[in-house]
Order: C-alpha cells, then sequence, then structure tokens
C-alpha cells in the first residue's frame, strides 16, 4: 500500500472515530498528523501555515525541540508531584516569572490548571485582600471558560443558556479607538472613558469593587489595543480607590507584544497578573498567578488544584523563559510584527473591506466592515475569509468565536521573517478573491 493510500485510510478511520466526540458535527474534516513550527501537515499531505499558533498558545511552535527534550528529561525523574511538595521545575519556573514580570509582582503561584482557574484565583486574592465582594470587567472580554468566569467575560452569548448568578459582577466598555462609544477621537479626546468608569465606580457601582479584570488587549474580542495613556490613568484611578488592577495576561504574555508582557510595553504595573498559554512552549498545560506581597496572606488551600504546578509542565515553563527572554528573540517579534504591519497597512488600502489594523508585536488583527465611510461590521464576510483561507492553507481565527468581524494573525514568536512573508504572500491571494 502506498504511503499517500495509508494516509487516506487513516483519514477514514478517523472520521468515522468523530462520532464520538461531543459536537462532533463542528469539528472540521481535516486531520492533521504532524507540525513543525509555524506548519502543519494534513493526511493528505498538504502544508498550512498556523496563523493562530494553536489557540495562541503556542509561543514556540509545533514540536519545539528543546522544550520537548526537557519535558523528556524531567519525565524520566518524575511526571507527577503532589503541589504540596517541593521540587526543582516548580521553584525554578516561579524564581524565572518572577525575574522577568514587572518589579512590583514579587510572589508567584502555579497552583492553577489554566488561565481560567488564573483568573479565578487572582479574582480571589483581590477579594480576600480587600475585603470587598463586586469585580468590575469590561464588555467583549474573554477571561475563562469556568462557570464563574463565563460570568465575568464580556460575552453574553456564552451566558445565554446557562442560569448563572451574576451577583456581584459589573461589566464596563472597553477603550475601542476605532469605534469609540463615546464618539471621540485620541488623543483629542485625553482618555476621558476613565472618568466613565470612575462615575460608574461613584455612581453605578455598590461601592463595593475588590478588583478590575482586563486584557492589556482585548484578545477574543477584536484584538482592541489601548493607548498608553489609557492604562496610566486607570492605574491611578484604582489606587485612588483602593481598587486592584489585574491584568489577565494569557494572550499578551510571554513575549507575545515583543516585551515579556504587556504590561511592560505599556509600562504599568497591575497589582495581580495571570498568565498561561504561551508559557508552555510549544502546547503544555500551565498557568500561574503573579502577585505583590501584600496578596501573599490567602492560604493556600483556597485555591489549588490537584494538576497545578505539574512538574512537566514547569520543566516546560521554564525552557520556554530561557527562549523568549532574551533580547534578540524579542526584538525578532517586534520586527516580524512591524513586518505584517506595514503589509497589512498597505492591505488596508487596497482592499475596500479593511477598516482598521491594528495590534502589537505579533498580537495583530483585522477588521472586516461593508463599508468604510460607516464602519458597519461585515461579519459573514469576515467567516468567507477565514473558510477561505483554509482552503488556501491558512489557518485564521476570528473573533468572538465566530461571530465578530476581526480576523487575528498571532503567529508563533520563533516566525522567521521569510515566513511571515510567505505568509502574508498567501493572505493576499485569499483577499484578492473577495476585492470587490
Amino acid at each position: 500500500m502506498s504511503v499517500l493510500a495509508k494516509r487516506k485510510n487513516t483519514y477514514e478511520n478517523v472520521q468515522e472515530l468523530k462520532d464520538y466526540i461531543f459536537r462532533g458535527e463542528d469539528i472540521k474534516n481535516i486531520e492533521f498528523v504532524t507540525g513543525d513550527g509555524i506548519y502543519l501537515w494534513d493526511s493528505e499531505g498538504k502544508q498550512y501555515i498556523d496563523c493562530e499558533a494553536g489557540t495562541f498558545n503556542l509561543s514556540l511552535g509545533y514540536q519545539n525541540k528543546e522544550v520537548i527534550g526537557a519535558v523528556k528529561e524531567q519525565a524520566d525523574k518524575m511526571v507527577h508531584l503532589s503541589s504540596s511538595y517541593l521540587c526543582k521545575p516548580v521553584l525554578e519556573l516561579a524564581k524565572n516569572l518572577i525575574e522577568v514580570s514587572p518589579d512590583n509582582l514579587t510572589k508567584v503561584t502555579t497552583k492553577v490548571s489554566s488561565g481560567s482557574t488564573a483568573n479565578e484565583g487572582a479574582i480571589k486574592l483581590a477579594q480576600y485582600y480587600t475585603g470587598k465582594r463586586e469585580v468590575v470587567s469590561f464588555y467583549r472580554s474573554h477571561v475563562g471558560q469556568t462557570i464563574f468566569m463565563q460570568t465575568v467575560s464580556g460575552l453574553s452569548f456564552r451566558r445565554k443558556p446557562f442560569n448563572f448568578s451574576q451577583n456581584n459582577i459589573s461589566h464596563i466598555p472597553y477603550p475601542y479607538c476605532y469605534r469609540c462609544h463615546l464618539e471621540s477621537e485620541y488623543p483629542k479626546c485625553n482618555c476621558k472613558c476613565v472618568e466613565q468608569i470612575r462615575d460608574y465606580l461613584i455612581y453605578g457601582s455598590s461601592g463595593n469593587v475588590s478588583c478590575i479584570i482586563m486584557e492589556p488587549i482585548l484578545g477574543n474580542g477584536g484584538n482592541q489595543v489601548p493607548p498608553k495613556e489609557f492604562f496610566h490613568k486607570l492605574k491611578q484611578l484604582c489606587d485612588e480607590e483602593n481598587i486592584v488592577l489585574i491584568f489577565d495576561e494569557i494572550q499578551t504574555g510571554i513575549g507575545r507584544t515583543g516585551k515579556m508582557f504587556a504590561a511592560q510595553y505599556f509600562d504599568v504595573e497591575p497589582n495581580l497578573m495571570s498568565v498561561a498559554k504561551g508559557l508552555g512552549g510549544t502546547g503544555f498545560q500551565i498557568a500561574a498567578i503573579l502577585m505583590e506581597e501584600k496578596f501573599n496572606i490567602m492560604e493556600g488551600y483556597l485555591h489549588s488544584f490537584t494538576y497545578g504546578s505539574n512538574v512537566l509542565s514547569c520543566s516546560a515553563g521554564v525552557k520556554t523563559l530561557d527562549i523568549i527572554n532574551n533580547d534578540q528573540f524579542l526584538d525578532n517579534v517586534t520586527n516580524c510584527g512591524d513586518f505584517i504591519m506595514e503589509i497589512l497597512y498597505k492591505f488596508k488600502e487596497k482592499y475596500d473591506f479593511i477598516g482598521d489594523v491594528r495590534g502589537v508585536g505579533l498580537m495583530i488583527g483585522v477588521e472586516i466592515v461593508k463599508d468604510k465611510k460607516s464602519k458597519e461590521p461585515d461579519k459573514n464576510l469576515t467567516k468567507e475569509i477565514a473558510k477561505r483561507a483554509l482552503k488556501n492553507g491558512l489557518l485564521i481565527r476570528t473573533s468572538l468565536y465566530g461571530f465578530g468581524n476581526v480576523f487575528k494573525i498571532r503567529p508563533s514568536l520563533n516566525i522567521t521573517l521569510e515566513e511571515c512573508d510567505e505568509m502574508m504572500t498567501k493572505l493576499e491571494k485569499v483577499l484578492d478573491e473577495f476585492q470587490r
């Protein structure tokens, strides 16, 4: 039997097995068999460029040999250990995380098993420290998938089928410069959206706000990038009102912006910070909460998970930080991001359906509209672009779980300029098919 015939046979078998998967009909009919860097190959031998880095978690791409080597070495010694005990990978990861984080963050816990549980833990720490209960989040935010974090997220369609209590949880507008809800324009506006947040705290809240949690760049909500001034004013407001500022750096952290954390790019010091996704390097599941010293008072048993501080994942995290925490590596992220943005700005002039292009480092969004003057979102066209891209060998994600009008470009951070050029050449061919 030929190699191709064997692959086809494998593909058919996989399709049969798909019948056993929950909501299997939602899964695309592609069986991927191997990956390397930014590339994937399916069972038919077709090559794809992954513009989404898995689920934005493959900071070092598929099958990074250094990370996998570190994990294999640890696996020969010990695969699992209760987080009640000490082991080198966990301790080393904690030390290394603190060394690369904003200076005010001096403690870390890895006793969390996902970004969702990291954000939950950060909120618990804020409530425990302040003695206050209300949580403020932003419209369109994606801060987790657990029951509690779905109520905190600013995406109502994910809550609609369920009966979750939203007591003590409030939402406020995110600074969306392209479609400002205050119909203002930066920098003339002087970030008056922060004053609106102040008004909410004074007049709309219960007066019992423990924390504001936000993604410094809105990830699934459309890749919104607030001005640096916004963060400086928001931090000042939080300090004045004794409110804990939590940064969800699950997507923005570990070099994605060209800095280790977006907090450093925006030059602001949050009180708490959650990290996950890219910390696993090549796909290992890991998360952590970084905090100021004053939060080191809550008993550990109040937020601890069986597979938190996973020994293998911490080994992956140590090696990932070792690779990414390098000026040359981070400069490459910035240079590749600038290269992609320069091409996208040209695309914005070329295509009448691209309304806005925005991003920092390798966290980039392209907003699709029906008309540039009205800025009316074109969600259907956005979906069609993603579908056509897939057929042409590009994996692209769209905003709001496919309900939004922004597609995102977030490849692995170790992508080269040559690979960026290849990716953008393929994308241009896809967009050409939709030019009106």
